[in-house]
């Protein structure tokens, strides 16, 4: 993408409004606009993120063998009757009568509509386990939406139901799921550590939130210091392996951690002093499991081998892609602006023309810019005729980790400029070596 060609409406100075770093560096990069409180448009950048940690969450989900779905966003209220949750979700359900008087509701969460699109066509163990899930935008009528995408009304979120035909099965689908979490996070360059939680609205026992440290986190977390060294890595996965998914939860969860609402602060005491952390989390994602809460009273069971109907064991799982893109930008910044990982950057360098119109300079940067094309990478290409300075100020603003920078006066000894976002560092090379670098440094993660 050429950027005299591009839409990207940056603002040089701090919206009044932006509280937080993810919420401000957002409007000023060009990403997103509010359209009403706790509701945004999201601008050709920003979608393009968006997009990115949409593809991730998708690949993780297939190699689990999770099936992708889409449910609508509107939802008929007798279905919520029939789990008894209509009325004792609270205000936060956005609801409202169709033209016929109907009532309807505005999606917060699925379980009640994939739970009637399963009673409705699985009636075997034999069709058992099945997990589906969707990436659907959802409404929660917060009573003050803040802190842009981290906590506004409208947020597109990945949502995903597993139907087993024992607790013990069901277990294992909790376990399958926190371990596509890890590695989904990590591809996203976040380090997002799950903790016990409490299950709030959804219900169920066993839950575990994944939450990323940053001073400007909602929850206050307890956690050992330990739990922050661990890594997933590139280990190979057998989702179908039990005893291999029980190892991993075990590894990331038998050390401290925990959310405010489940502290217990006796058991925190027996944690090393100095390995001791209370800090801020935002929380990016949730699993659940629920046992038979919502199958029972919603009819959902199979003819199990003895030929009885049994009612199925459901979990849910979901991670707030939306929320993800502030999240990434509180956990990724400084004083100039975003820093994106490379897994998640929306273009993936940035070339510069320090000199737009002579035509050495010009051809150069054409060069490079079908050279990464080829390649199958997206350059932002910086074709404006615009001082240097503020080239590089809308870089280092929105973020892209590496630039290349072409001058006559680099040109003239045969080379061009390559800078990392993250630590500035920078070093001459030829044109084609910083195509080669760069390339290979996307084929590291991809």
């Amino acid at each position: 993408m050429r950027l005299s060609r591009y839409f990207l409406p940056v603002l040089k100075e701090n919206p009044s409004e932006a509280q937080i770093v993810s919420h401000r560096l957002m409007l000023r990069a060009g990403m997103i606009k509010q359209a009403a409180a706790g509701i945004y448009s999201w601008l050709p950048l920003g979608f393009k993120v968006l997009r990115k940690l949409e593809n991730i969450v998708h690949e993780e989900q297939a190699r689990a063998g999770h099936i992708a779905i889409q449910m609508p966003v509107m939802q008929s209220a007798d279905l919520w009757r029939e789990s008894g949750r209509y009325d004792d979700y609270g205000q936060e359900m956005l609801r409202m009568k169709d033209r016929h008087d109907r009532d309807m509701l505005f999606t917060p969460t699925a379980e009640e509509l994939v739970t009637d699109i399963f009673r409705g066509h699985v009636s075997s163990y034999k069709d058992l386990p099945l997990t589906l899930y969707q990436i659907q935008w959802k409404f929660r009528d917060e009573i003050r939406p803040r802190f842009g995408v981290m906590r506004g009304r409208e947020f597109y979120m990945k949502d995903g139901y597993n139907f087993d035909l024992t607790k013990e099965d069901a277990l294992h689908a909790y376990n399958r799921h926190l371990v596509t979490y890890l590695r989904t996070y990590e591809r996203m360059g976040l380090q997002a550590i799950p903790m016990r939680a409490d299950s709030g609205p959804i219900g169920g026992d066993d839950t575990h939130e994944f939450l990323v440290l940053a001073e400007t986190g909602e929850s206050e977390v307890f956690y050992d210091s330990a739990v922050t060294d661990l890594t997933f890595g590139d280990r190979q996965i057998d989702y179908d392996d039990r005893g291999q998914c029980q190892s991993i939860l075990e590894e990331f969860t038998s050390k401290y951690a925990r959310t405010d609402e489940t502290h217990d602060e006796a058991l925190f005491n027996q944690v090393p002093e100095d390995r001791r952390r209370v800090a801020r989390g935002i929380e990016v994602g949730q699993i659940f499991y629920f046992g038979t809460k919502y199958s029972e009273p919603l009819g959902a069971t199979v003819q199990g081998p003895d030929g009885k109907p049994v009612p199925v064991h459901m979990g849910s799982h979901g991670i707030g892609v939306s929320r993800l893109v502030g999240a990434i930008i509180e956990a990724s910044h400084d004083d100039k602006g975003i820093i994106w990982p490379e897994g998640v950057t929306p273009f993936h360098c940035g070339i510069v023309n320090l000199k737009q119109g002579d035509d050495e300079a010009d051809a150069a940067c054409e060069k490079l810019y079908a050279a990464l094309t080829v390649l199958g990478l997206e350059p932002l290409y910086d074709d404006r005729n615009e001082r240097a300075g503020g080239k590089f100020a809308t870089m280092d603003l929105i973020g892209l980790p590496w630039r290349i920078t072409v001058g006559p006066r680099g040109l003239k000894n045969g080379v061009v400029e390559l800078t990392c976002r993250r630590t500035g560092e920078s070093e001459e090379l030829s044109p084609e070596a910083a195509v080669t670098k760069i390339a290979e440094i996307y084929e590291r993660i991809a």
